[in-house]
């Protein structure tokens, strides 16, 4: 898409204004690696570079809009505070760096935000209240205290100062890899692709700038198609850090001018794409952060033999998610099974079944034993068996060895 018409006049993000952000936030920012994956590059048909913006102090590229936002206050803001409202790594941005500089901050977040990002961002020097069960809800609530208190309102993304920050990203990238042909960037609201496609398309570059957002929340998508921004329903999703439901009033205008298309991904492959990049790349990447590397898994930029950046967008998973995303990838990749058998309840039985899976080569992690469910009769026993295996075709064979010993057993999903 090439830059064609007039963007709304309460939007003067730029090249220009980039650069100056670039050049005001440097002092603080870390340069992130721009990496070549051999692996993902061979697996997608690509040559893939990964952004790790997961490695800035706070764990995610937020920290360079609201450092330029921040930097931009006056001296009777910076007396009064600041109020944001954040999923969590905006929040941490905010925190982080207003602390540095002695500006009073209080961070809303929703009531179900990962606690791996609250802690965070309290360990920062910031006040959290938690409050609402949405982005939305918590937004509408922090922007009444900023009434109340009259303190600075700090927005995520629909901001001049924080998409111009963020934009700095795509300064970087054209810098550390000048031969690429395209850039995938996670899209919430919206601040991230629109300040990074605004300065690769305004640098002169033909780089295509693809955003990426979960198919449980697509309202870039929405208001692409409505010409304004619309409000979506909610859904549960992994990537919570671009669960917005409503697209920015400054960042559409840009998406309209300087994103070339905004794709889809499904949760089962940004699952996957988490997963992958912990087990092969070393990585750390939150659901928002793994989207990009999701759209090209999925194969949803159509593109082969191509340089593709990827933008990882972010770090900031609860453990307590990551623990659920190995085990359930470990199942889809048939690493992990899960079995319940029948057996005759007398002594041995169990024996014998585990003399089985071992020969097969399985290593058994967890055991359940029943004798009141499952419809047993009298004289029979149940076991719910869940064991390590080498794979797919590994998998097959325990089945086999099973049904060879006339087992009776269903697995488990």
């Amino acid at each position: 898409m090439q830059p064609t018409g007039e963007i709304d006049e309460a939007c003067n993000v730029d090249l220009r204004a980039i650069r100056e952000a670039a050049h005001r936030i440097q002092p603080s920012i870390y340069e992130t690696p721009f990496v070549y994956s051999e692996t993902l590059s061979g697996l997608a048909g690509n040559s893939i570079f990964l952004k790790l913006e997961n490695l800035q102090m706070t764990g995610s590229f937020k920290e360079r809009g609201a450092l330029n936002r921040i930097l931009q206050l006056s001296a009777q803001e910076q007396r009064n505070g600041v109020i944001a409202a954040s999923a969590g790594n905006h929040g941490q941005a905010v925190a982080l760096h207003a602390a540095r500089r002695g500006i009073k901050a209080e961070i809303w977040m929703p009531l179900h935000t990962p606690l791996i990002k609250v802690s965070a961002t309290r360990s920062y020097g910031a006040t959290v209240v938690l409050h609402g069960v949405n982005y939305d809800e918590t937004a509408s609530a922090a922007r009444a205290k900023c009434l109340e208190t009259g303190s600075t309102w700090l927005h995520p993304f629909d901001d001049n100062a924080v998409i111009a920050g963020q934009g700095t990203i795509g300064l970087e990238l054209l810098r550390q890899q000048p031969n690429l042909d395209a850039v995938v960037v996670p899209v919430g609201g919206g601040g991230l692709v629109a300040g990074v496609a605004c300065a690769i398309k305004e640098s002169g570059s033909g780089v295509e700038v693809i955003g990426v957002q979960t198919a449980r929340l697509s309202s870039m998508q929405a208001a692409l198609r409505n010409g304004q921004p619309v409000t979506v329903e909610g859904g549960a999703t992994l990537a919570d850090g671009i669960a917005v439901r409503r697209a920015g009033n400054l960042t559409l205008p840009l998406v309209q001018r300087y994103v070339d298309r905004i794709v889809t991904v499904d949760e089962e492959v940004i699952g996957a794409a988490i997963l992958l990049l912990l087990e092969r790349e070393k990585t750390l990447a939150e659901g928002a952060g793994a989207c990009g590397l999701a759209a090209v898994l999925q194969g949803a930029i159509g593109l082969r033999g191509k340089n593709i950046g990827v933008v990882i967008s972010g770090g900031n998973l609860d453990v307590t998610l990551l623990s659920r995303i190995i085990e359930r990838g470990l199942l889809r990749d048939g690493r992990r099974l899960r079995l319940r058998v029948r057996l005759p309840d007398y002594p041995g039985a169990l024996e014998q079944l585990a003399g089985v899976i071992a020969r097969s080569g399985a290593n058994i992690v967890e055991t359940h034993h029943t004798r009141a469910h499952y419809g047993l009769a009298l004289g029979e026993t149940a076991i719910d068996v869940t064991m390590e295996t080498r794979g797919r075709d590994h998998l097959e064979q325990i089945l086999q060895s099973l049904r060879e010993t006339a087992y009776e057993f269903n697995v488990v999903d």
